[in-house]
């Protein structure tokens, strides 16, 4: 049952925007997260969530969705998250985030899987932007972006090629293919 979800929890980038998510469905994401490990436990990890459209609308152009398509702006309008949530960090609590930020979201976009929806962690952040947009005071370190929305796209995980490239690519029909490494190629003796 994890595996199926791991294996179904993949970074999608165009969605049904149309297919509403509830508020009350990005709380229960972030009760995952917030129920997960924290270094120390100082649980210093806080969010912004939005399912609200105009909101959603100022957080798109803040955030990059695929760095090797590079003529690609991202998903077109009805194409875009219904949702988002934005991990922070509260610096007052501790000084850095180590690895919780990554717990969390997977345990979010494992719970977003779980109730059929799909995600897409965000590293590239217009940071600066993000802090202006939403009047974030400076104690709030902001650490990932996850969209969500209902998959508007199909994922496809095949073999790396004898050449390694990881580069991932569209085909004809826009299926998302996706090279991964073997597991004899991870594991080191």
């Amino acid at each position: 049952m994890l595996r199926d979800l791991v294996m179904q929890n993949r970074s999608y980038r165009r969605f049904h925007q149309d297919v509403a998510i509830t508020e009350e469905t990005l709380k229960e994401l972030v009760d995952l997260a917030r129920n997960s490990a924290s270094a120390s436990n100082r649980q210093a990890l806080k969010y912004i969530i939005s399912s609200d459209p105009e909101k959603n609308a100022k957080i798109f152009p803040l955030l990059g969705f695929a760095a090797q398509y590079r003529e690609w702006p991202g998903p077109a309008e009805g194409e875009r998250p219904a949702a988002y949530i934005v991990i922070l960090l509260d610096t007052e609590i501790a000084k850095g985030a180590g690895c919780d930020h990554g717990i969390a979201a997977q345990s979010i976009l494992l719970g977003a899987t779980e109730k059929g929806l799909g995600g897409c962690m965000h590293g590239s952040v217009k940071k600066d932007e993000f802090r202006e947009a939403f009047a974030l005071d400076e104690r709030y370190e902001i650490l990932l972006a996850i969209s969500l929305g209902e998959p508007g796209e199909k994922v496809i995980l095949e073999a790396m090629g004898p050449d390694g490239d990881t580069k991932y690519w569209r085909d004809e029909g826009q299926g998302h293919h996706v090279p991964k490494r073997s597991l004899d190629e991870l594991i080191i003796s």
